[in-house]
């Protein structure tokens, strides 16, 4: 298991509980990262990210409430995507950060995109990747991809749902297909991936999302923000793998209502195009945040 030894400060957030913050680099020019899960701690995101950090680019990150570092309560009531936000607000009103650029990755993305449309004077600009706008075209997305999989193996899929058996064997080889196919397309998980593994808060997960990346029964099943699109001004980058499970027509839904926006598309990456196509990745980013400069 990975030894996590960054310095970390303690921010409080709700009801008294605190988060672990983490910071490399320094100076005004501020880049918030939001990792996916729900229920993941920061360190996969952060780790990938630190190697940027420098006298011109601050790198923030946190874990948020209920993983990693942070603390974790046993109450169900603070696990909402509203809340969520809150607490995005207050890290950054705690560091004392003015506008600061945002990266959301999967579920952080549908955070940053929450955060971004109720506070839109914060968002210096926005970076999403493999993320969605709308969990019900999500869904008929996911559908599809399930279907792919051929139509009986479909049926067993929602058979397994509807008993609730999901840990039988068969049900969880087709979820090895569909995770290797659009999640993760490596033959072995980083480091920092299994210390992820090991430390997801399921409980979290589960209220929020549901049992797995392709079966949805959790509180924001029904979250849409396409309607609020159009509040957001700031630079859009918009990132998707070719095969990811957040599809790229979910991100090209979101570039449709943020017209200013830019969309590049990942050839031959699942979920993570940052481990996935390191050297590209980190280019197309730069770049990005060099022209919002």
């Amino acid at each position: 298991m990975i030894e996590d030894d960054d310095l970390v400060e303690f921010v409080s957030v709700h009801k008294g509980h605190k988060v672990a913050v983490y910071s490399y680099g320094s100076g005004d020019n501020v880049l918030m990262l939001l990792n996916g899960g729900p229920g993941n701690p920061s360190i996969d995101i952060r780790k990938c990210f630190e190697p940027l950090a420098s006298s011109s680019l601050r790198i923030v990150s946190f874990d948020q409430l209920g993983t990693g570092r942070s603390d974790c309560p046993d109450d169900i009531s603070l696990w909402t995507i509203e809340r969520y936000a809150e607490e995005v607000e207050m890290v950054r009103t705690h560091l004392g950060l003015q506008t600061i650029h945002i990266l959301g990755h999967s579920w952080g993305g549908m955070l940053a995109i929450e955060y971004t449309v109720n506070n839109p004077n914060r968002v210096r600009s926005l970076i999403l990747e493999g993320t969605i706008a709308d969990t019900a075209h999500h869904e008929s997305e996911t559908r599809r991809l399930r279907l792919s999989l051929g139509p009986e193996t479909e049926a067993m899929m929602q058979r397994h749902e509807a008993q609730g058996t999901f840990d039988h064997p068969e049900y969880q080889a087709a979820l090895t297909i569909l995770h290797y196919r659009h999640v993760v397309r490596m033959d072995e998980l980083t480091e920092t991936l299994e210390y992820q593994s090991q430390n997801h808060n399921k409980t979290i997960y589960r209220t929020m999302h549901g049992e797995n990346e392709f079966c949805f029964t959790g509180n924001f099943s029904t979250w849409s923000r396409l309607a609020d699109l159009h509040k957001i001004s700031c630079p859009v980058q918009i990132f998707v793998g070719e095969f990811d499970h957040l599809t790229p027509e979910c991100s090209r839904l979101i570039k449709q209502r943020i017209p200013h926006s830019k969309l590049h598309v990942f050839r031959g990456c699942g979920h993570g195009p940052r481990r996935e196509n390191v050297t590209e990745y980190r280019e197309k980013l730069l770049k990005f945040l060099s022209a919002v400069e």
